[in-house]
C-alpha cells in the first residue's frame, strides 16, 4: 500500500509538473526508509521537529478568537504541523518494522494504560453523543480527537522503541539542544519589540504556547541542576537555564509567569532544609525580581489591573481586570452553565463555546467523566514519577524525574488560563518525557549507576524485551 501511494504521488507530480508534490513524495519515501531502518533516527528527527517544524492552519474567517491550537478563527480550524505528518510516517514505519521483525510491542503494558484509555474513551464518547445531538461538527470533532490521540500514540511508540538508559540520555540531550535553539530564536525577536513566539508559527504566533513549553523544559533543567551528580558538567545547563529564562520573559505570557512562579516556590521548599545557602541565594533572587525584571515584563503583569476602560472588563471587589483575564473568568462561569445542560458527558469536543482555559473546557466538552479521567491521568503520572524517584539511586534518573514532576505541576497551573494539555507544541515534549520516565521506572538500579552517575541506567533485560 505504501509503495502504491508513493507511486501515485510520483506519477501525479511528474505528469502535472508539480514540483512540490514530487519533492514531498521523495521526502516521504526517504523518511519511510530511514524510519524503518532506524527507530532511533526517527525519534531524534521527531524531537527536533516538535518546535522547529512549520505549521499550516486550515480554517476560514479569521478573528481575534483563538482556536485550540493557537490560531485565530471564527470556527475551530485545524492546525497541522510538520511533525503531525512526520509522526504518521514514523508510525507507519514503526508498525511495519514491528510486523516484520516481531521485536516491537505495539501497546506495551504501562501504569498509564488504564488512565489513558479512560480519558480517550470519555473524549470520544462525549463527541459521538454530541454529534448525534447536533452539537458537534463531525469533521471537527473527529480531527480534534485524532489530534489528541496522537499524543498517546507518541507515548506508546517511545515506550516501546527506547531500549535502555543510554538512549534515554541521548533523547534528553536532543530535546535540551532543541530548547536551546528555540530560546536563541526567541531572544533574537526581542529587538523587534514583539512578544516572542516559537519558530515557524505563521502569521499568528502564540507566545503563551512558547511560554508553557519553556516553563516545562526549564523545570527539567532545574531538576537536573538540583540533583547532585546528575550531570558531569553543569555549565551547559546553566547557560540553557539563563537563555530559557530570558526567552520566557520575552513571551510576556502571564500564565507562564504564574506557572513558573509556582515551580520556583516548590523548588524553594524542596531545597530549604537541604541546602540553606542555596535557599538563601535563590530567595534573595526571587524577592528582588521587582528590581531586575525588565520593564516590559513588569508592565505586562500590571496590565492585568491597569488596562484602560474597555468593553468586556470585569470588576471584582473594586478591582478592574483586563479583557483577557475577564474572558478567562467568564469561561469558568460559562462552563458551569454548560455543565448544568450536560453534566455527565458534556457537549462533545468542539461542541461548546471556545474557552481558553483547560479545566472549564474539559467540563464543558466532556463533563464529569472527562474531567475525572483527566485528573486520574495526572495523578497516575505523578504516582509513577514519585515511585521512580524513590526507588532509583541513579542521580541522573532522579534529577530527570524531579524536573518532570516540577514541569507537570507547572503545566497544571498553566492550564488555569490556557488549553495547555491540547496544545501540540507543549504536549509532544510532555508525552515524550512521560514515556521516558515510565521507561526509567522499569529499569532497576545497578552498581554501574553508582560508578558512573552521569549516565542513565541501562538494563539488558529491558533492552531484550523491548527490542
Amino acid at each position: 500500500v505504501g509503495i502504491l501511494v508513493v507511486g501515485v504521488g510520483l506519477a501525479v507530480g511528474v505528469s502535472a509538473g508539480h514540483g512540490i508534490v514530487l519533492a514531498g513524495s521523495l521526502v516521504i519515501v526517504a523518511l519511510l526508509i530511514l524510519s524503518f531502518l532506524s527507530t532511533s533516527f526517527s525519534l531524534y528527527l521527531l524531537i527536533f521537529s516538535m518546535l522547529l517544524g512549520p505549521e499550516i492552519f486550515f480554517g476560514q474567517g479569521l478573528t481575534g478568537t483563538e482556536s485550540a491550537m493557537g490560531a485565530p478563527t471564527i470556527r475551530r480550524g485545524l492546525t497541522l504541523r510538520f511533525d503531525d505528518f512526520l509522526l504518521v510516517v514514523i508510525g507507519m514505519a514503526w508498525l511495519a518494522r514491528a510486523a516484520i521483525y516481531k521485536t516491537e510491542t505495539l501497546l506495551p503494558k504501562t501504569p498509564l494504560n488504564l488512565p489513558i484509555l479512560l480519558y480517550v474513551s470519555a473524549s470520544v464518547i462525549s463527541t459521538l453523543l454530541g454529534t448525534i445531538m447536533g452539537r458537534v461538527n463531525p469533521e471537527e470533532g473527529f480531527f480534534f480527537n485524532l489530534k489528541y490521540i496522537e499524543y498517546f500514540f507518541l507515548y506508546f511508540m517511545v515506550v516501546s522503541a527506547v531500549d535502555g538508559g543510554v538512549q534515554v540520555r541521548r533523547l534528553v540531550i536532543a530535546s535540551l539542544v532543541t530548547c536551546f535553539l528555540v530560546s536563541l530564536f526567541s531572544i533574537a525577536q526581542i529587538p523587534g519589540g514583539e512578544r516572542a513566539t516559537a519558530p515557524f508559527e505563521g502569521n499568528a504566533g502564540e507566545p503563551n504556547t512558547l511560554g508553557g513549553y519553556l516553563m516545562f523544559m526549564l523545570a527539567i533543567v532545574a531538576g537536573l541542576l538540583l540533583t547532585d551528580g546528575a550531570v558531569p558538567r553543569k555549565w551547559p545547563l546553566v547557560v540553557l537555564l539563563i537563555a530559557g529564562v530570558v526567552a520566557l520573559m520575552a513571551t510576556l505570557s502571564r500564565a507562564s509567569f504564574l506557572s513558573a512562579g509556582v515551580v520556583v516556590i516548590v523548588i524553594l521548599g524542596f531545597i530549604g532544609y537541604r541546602r540553606p545557602v542555596q535557599f538563601a541565594l535563590l530567595a534573595c533572587v526571587v524577592l528582588s525580581t521587582t528590581l531586575w525584571f525588565p520593564d516590559p515584563v513588569k508592565e505586562r503583569v500590571m496590565y492585568t489591573f491597569t488596562q484602560q476602560a474597555h468593553q468586556g472588563q470585569l470588576h471584582v471587589r473594586g478591582v478592574t481586570l483586563d479583557t483577557s483575564t475577564s474572558a478567562r473568568i467568564r469561561s469558568w462561569e460559562e462552563s458551569v452553565d454548560a455543565f448544568k445542560e450536560s453534566p455527565l458527558y458534556g457537549k462533545g469536543v468542539t461542541g461548546g463555546k471556545f474557552m481558553d482555559a483547560m479545566y472549564p473546557r474539559l467540563l464543558t466538552e466532556t463533563g464529569v467523566l472527562g474531567l475525572g479521567a483527566f485528573l486520574f491521568l495526572c495523578v497516575s503520572i505523578f504516582r509513577v514519577a514519585i515511585t521512580c524517584y524513590r526507588t532509583h539511586r541513579d542521580p541522573a534518573v532522579r534529577g530527570l524525574v524531579l524536573g518532570f514532576s516540577l514541569g507537570l505541576l507547572g503545566l497544571l497551573v498553566h492550564a488555569i488560563g490556557s488549553n495547555t494539555f491540547v496544545i501540540v507544541r507543549i504536549m509532544e515534549p510532555f508525552w515524550l518525557y512521560a514515556a521516558l520516565v515510565v521507561k526509567l521506572s522499569e529499569l532497576s538500579d545497578q552498581p554501574e549507576a553508582e560508578a558512573n552517575p552521569a549516565t542513565f541506567v541501562s538494563n539488558p533485560s529491558i533492552s531484550s524485551q523491548s527490542g
